[in-house]
């Protein structure tokens, strides 16, 4: 499974029990996107225990669904008060879903922009 190389994660939690076309439609009216234009969308919910991740791959939109044992995500890094979605790089994307912390998160954003 390839993901697309251009990721967005919401900056406002949602309703994750949300599926393909709703959540197709928040990337189109909430978050200003073409959810069929080959990026893929970042969700989460208020308690930051469950993530949605929405691609569209060509033939049909895919669904990633995660949720943590324990702990919370850290989603996404800072961003300006506005901001519907952040971009986020395929690795801060690994970070995110593996759970790690801020820190963590915000050295691999200073490492990949150093490139």
């Amino acid at each position: 499974m390839q993901l697309p190389t251009q990721i967005f994660a919401a900056t406002r939690p949602i309703n994750l029990h949300l599926s393909f076309d709703r959540l197709a439609g928040l990337v189109r009216d909430v978050l200003g996107a073409d959810p069929r234009a080959g990026q893929a969308f970042l969700f989460h919910n208020a308690r930051l225990s469950h993530v949605k991740l929405l691609w569209h791959d060509g033939t049909g939109y895919r669904i990633l669904y995660k949720r943590l044992d324990r702990g919370r995500y850290r989603v996404p890094l800072p961003v300006p008060a506005d901001a519907q979605r952040v971009e986020v790089t395929a690795r801060e994307l690994e970070l995110i879903l593996e759970g790690l912390d801020r820190a963590l998160l915000r050295d691999a954003r200073r490492s990949t922009r150093a490139r």
